[in-house]
């Protein structure tokens, strides 16, 4: 089949074997996959990944040993397999198990391909209003929903989103549905425009943001943002950091002491939530969507991504 994987340099081959999906997983045809920020990390370096790239795609199970209902259903997938027989799948914390793979990213691979293979309790079916632009930001928008899982924000609270990129859209689309005071902090007129069209408020300029912010989202994936996300929260206020960061990143951790600041890393996310807001249309995801490739353009596709002010990438399969 084909696919773009790190061998360990970037290509893209018509020669990778066709996956057989090992007991418990099924076998997913896949239509489209997003290029994200991680992608373009594993490509730099990242992880040390060797293997088929990818981990936000929308597909079709062809096969599923002893689950035939999941056979020609659209699905997306949980990018985390976990051993779910480990004490901290036990305990429930799944995404964190250190037996884990996960899709693309660790010792499996990922949807840069004609075919994955996933375990089949990482899958969801899709509901036909859910269309498969939309299905390929599910991961990414999951991973948005997760804030709201972690912290309690309420209307009276200030929140500042730091970030205008993929994943700071969504997640500001993500925090507009509980009221808050949120202003999106950015760098890019044409993106930050699209959350004013849904009544969100954002400004370029960082000295308009009055510190003493109740919480930051930090979605830059840059040490910088990272520093202005410290000098805007107020004591003992929350910072949740959705990036992450390639090398090491120096920080003076020392306020985040004497301030009391709570931090939080939030990292992947609740894919029904994410699902039932795509159904419901409270986000909208398709104007993210900067160009499409077919999956033989995908090194073409990969520096198109690369390029500064660039929102969604897709690679489209059939």
């Amino acid at each position: 089949m084909r696919a773009i994987q790190l061998a360990p340099a970037l290509q893209f081959t018509t020669k990778c074997p066709k996956p057989t999906p090992p007991a418990g997983e099924a076998l997913v045809r896949v239509h489209q996959a997003g290029i994200c920020a991680t992608d373009l990390q594993l490509i730099k370096g990242y992880m040390e990944f060797q293997g088929n790239l990818g981990h936000e795609f929308v597909g079709t199970v062809e096969e599923a040993e002893g689950n035939d209902h999941l056979k020609g259903k659209r699905v997306v997938g949980e990018i985390n397999a976990a051993c779910r027989s480990c004490p901290t799948c036990k305990a429930g914390r799944l995404t964190h198990c250190p037996n884990r793979t996960t899709l693309g990213i660790d010792r499996r691979d990922g949807a840069f391909a004609d075919y994955l293979c996933l375990p089949i309790a990482n899958l969801y079916s899709l509901p036909e209003e859910i269309s498969n632009d939309q299905a390929v930001f599910i991961e990414p928008l999951a991973a948005a929903c997760r804030i709201l899982e972690q912290i309690s924000i309420v209307p009276s609270d200030r929140v500042i989103i730091i970030g205008d990129g993929r994943l700071g859209l969504l997640c500001a689309q993500v925090l507009h549905t509980t009221n808050c005071k949120l202003t999106v902090l950015g760098r890019h007129e044409e993106k930050l425009n699209l959350l004013r069209q849904q009544g969100i408020e954002t400004t370029m300029q960082p000295e308009e943001v009055t510190p003493g912010v109740d919480i930051v989202i930090e979605a830059t994936g840059s040490p910088d943002g990272l520093k202005l996300a410290n000098q805007l929260i107020r004591p003992q206020g929350t910072l949740v950091l959705k990036s992450t960061y390639h090398g090491q990143t120096t920080f003076d951790f020392t306020s985040l002491v004497v301030n009391e600041v709570n931090l939080v890393g939030s990292r992947c996310g609740p894919f029904p939530k994410a699902i039932e807001l795509l159904k419901r249309t409270r986000v909208s995801v398709e104007p993210l969507i900067h160009a499409r490739y077919s999956l033989d353009e995908g090194m073409k596709a990969i520096q198109h991504a690369e390029a500064r002010g660039t929102l969604k990438v897709l690679l489209t399969m059939d």
